[in-house]
């Protein structure tokens, strides 16, 4: 399903574990492909062969783009400290693998600290990300920071410098409810940040940094629909992926490995949709259904 040019997606694995059960997900929406993370709990960098050719066959076979892979490059679980290797060697495993499955957006994170100075904290990242954003480039990808754990989680002023020190294969994935675990409203990043943005995510919800709730979008206080209007007025003809957290938070880990959340996830999208069908409704930035 598309709106004028917006692509719709979802991060699957918010919606089962399993490859079959995510593609269940987006194809009863209607939505032409998927945003991967992870299949069965690995990580899609730490399938093996077999395993990752299973997944893309059964993609293709259903007819599924991949809106983005989101890997753990920068991410929570790797502070400024962590060895620069593992994520190079992500970043190689992952742009074979873009390849096999038809996209170039790989969403990165920018590395908390881990008792460095301000200073060499951020000198550490900026040159990380000069080497991963030339590695990507050479590869054909575009690297997505999104505003989440990192140096630049919540700051514009240093979202663009990481373009900058980036180039090209460097922009910004823009979360709608990050803000709520980090302490920030994400709605107030858009006048700094939109040009630069190539991908979303969805989620809403209420709460602070110590304990979250989410929620339908639309239900919580993180302004899904004044953000989209802002970037859809501004242009914005990427893709809007949904993130529900609703049930499974993969970085918190599972706390039912089995578990399948098909059904909210669909629910998850036709509020989405309904969201940006209004803004059409409305005409915004010439946005229709």
């Amino acid at each position: 399903m598309r709106v004028d040019r917006i692509r719709l997606s979802g991060i699957g694995d918010e919606a089962a574990p399993g490859i079959d059960r995510q593609i269940a997900a987006v194809t009863r929406l209607g939505w032409d492909s998927v945003e991967l993370r992870s299949v069965d709990g690995t990580a899609l960098a730490d399938l093996d062969d077999a395993a990752f050719k299973a997944v893309s066959g059964r993609l293709a076979a259903a007819g599924l783009g991949v809106s983005c892979v989101d890997s753990r490059i920068g991410n929570w679980a790797r502070t400024v400290r962590s060895p620069f290797e593992d994520d190079l060697a992500e970043l190689d495993r992952l742009a074979e693998r873009c390849a096999a499955l038809g996209t170039r957006f790989v969403r990165i994170m920018s590395y908390p600290n881990d008792g460095l100075s301000q200073a060499d904290w951020e000198y550490e990242v900026l040159a990380r990300m000069e080497q991963l954003a030339a590695r990507a480039e050479r590869a054909g990808l575009v690297l997505v920071h999104e505003n989440c754990a990192g140096w630049a989680a919540s700051d514009p002023a240093r979202m663009l410098r990481l373009v900058e020190a980036g180039g090209p294969a460097l922009r910004l994935l823009f979360d709608v409810g990050n803000g709520i675990a980090y302490g920030y409203e994400a709605h107030e990043l858009l006048p700094y940040i939109a040009p630069y943005v190539e991908h979303v995510h969805i989620k809403d919800g209420t709460g602070d940094t110590e304990t979250q709730f989410y929620s339908l979008p639309g239900d919580g206080r993180c302004r899904v629909a004044d953000s989209l209007r802002y970037l859809f007025d501004r242009g914005y003809r990427g893709t809007v992926s949904i993130e529900p957290h609703l049930n499974i938070r993969p970085h918190e880990g599972w706390s039912d490995p089995s578990g399948d959340y098909v059904d909210q996830f669909v629910a998850y999208g036709r509020r989405l949709e309904a969201l940006v069908g209004a803004l059409g409704a409305a005409d915004t930035a010439g946005v229709a259904t």
